[in-house]
């Protein structure tokens, strides 16, 4: 498997300037395309519409290349919010065979997969962790990536609407759908989505895992997964990255987790477990949380109490400033909400490095 890894910058949300640049100059295939992660300039919560409007325009633009069905397997990870310094920007992933002739080596390697659609009631429950486990289990598989080669699961997953909530008068009355608002939602499927990841790696044991855990015990926590949670998609995408021997890429992935939102050494380390320099960093991915303790190094923060300003888009501003003081490139991909992501507080934070 051949990876490569190109990070564009958007002037809007539906902006294929640089990617339709790219694809002219024969630098991107877009056949070769199997996932698009970005960060968009919405609010990231669940009236944002940017996430949506910008996997409808990139879907549309594919189609013309590659086909409706083909455009529509590929995994498209939105991420809502650009708070602070962040910039817009999309990561497009491609993946080829390898060539006969290219020697292996240890490098980046990926996987794909879609879960079926789930219903309102199954959001953020039991269920959906099962069903994320098994198809992360899949393309961990296809991928042919040793699990402890595994440095980061990004996941896309549904949230439930008002909507949603009276078309499932049906479903029992103490689904989680029918005791919990629409943002709040968004927590229970990242959470569900990140457990899901934990049990595929053996983080969690299923057997030790009940349906009152999730947003709930943060002692139970994946340290590779990033999910967003989003109003445009029923289903979840999800994309593992991790490291293998049998790769001719010339990109290298490595991890960390941030024990805090100011844990900058945490990105260092990302960094350093790519065996490259920062100046080769591709691209940051990091999980922002609002420590709910509502301390941070001992310190009062009111992230949690502001009322104007939700505590995602706090944590995102703060965790974004961190690593992209550190990589001095503002086009870093960081989502708010590590519900089961990391330790409270924390979260995953992944380096992808060019090494040729």
């Amino acid at each position: 498997m051949k990876v490569d890894v190109y990070k564009l910058p958007q002037n809007s949300p539906d902006d294929l300037t640089a990617l339709e640049a790219a694809i002219a100059s024969g630098k991107i295939n877009p056949q070769q395309i199997v996932a698009i992660m970005g960060k968009t300039e919405g609010n990231g919560c669940v009236n944002d519409f940017t996430r949506g409007f910008a996997v409808q325009t990139l879907k549309n633009y594919l189609a013309n290349f590659v086909g409706q069905d083909k455009s529509a397997a590929i995994v498209y990870v939105m991420s809502g919010g650009t708070e602070g310094a962040l910039s817009p920007h999309l990561t497009i992933f491609t993946s080829q065979p390898s060539q006969p002739d290219i020697p292996t080596r240890m490098a980046l390697a990926l996987g794909v997969i879609h879960t079926r659609d789930f219903t309102p009631a199954e959001i953020g429950s039991l269920i959906m962790v099962k069903e994320v486990a098994l198809a992360v289990n899949q393309a961990i598989a296809a991928a042919g990536i040793a699990k402890d080669d595994v440095h980061f699961i990004q996941i896309k997953c549904p949230l439930v609407t008002s909507r949603d909530r009276l078309l499932d008068e049906d479903h029992d009355a103490k689904s989680v759908s029918k005791s919990i608002t629409s943002y709040q939602s968004m927590g229970y499927s990242r959470g569900a989505s990140a457990l899901g990841v934990a049990v595929a790696l053996g983080e969690v044991q299923l057997e030790d895992l009940t349906e009152a855990d999730i947003c709930q015990n943060y002692a139970l926590y994946s340290t590779v997964a990033s999910t967003s949670a989003g109003v445009e998609l029923r289903n979840c995408e999800i994309l593992v990255l991790g490291n293998a021997p049998t790769s001719t890429s010339n990109f290298v992935i490595g991890h960390s987790v941030m024990q805090h939102a100011l844990d900058a050494e945490a990105v260092i380390k990302a960094i350093a477990s790519t065996g490259q320099t920062s100046d080769r960093v591709v691209n940051i991915f990091a999980k922002a949380e609002a420590d709910p303790s509502g301390e941070l190094l001992g310190r009062r923060h009111t992230m949690m109490d502001d009322s104007d300003i939700n505590h995602t888009r706090m944590a995102r501003a703060v965790v974004g400033a961190v690593v992209a003081s550190i990589v001095q490139d503002p086009m870093v991909y960081v989502s708010g909400g590590a519900e089961h992501q990391g330790p409270s507080g924390g979260g995953p934070v992944a380096a992808i490095a060019r090494i040729d």
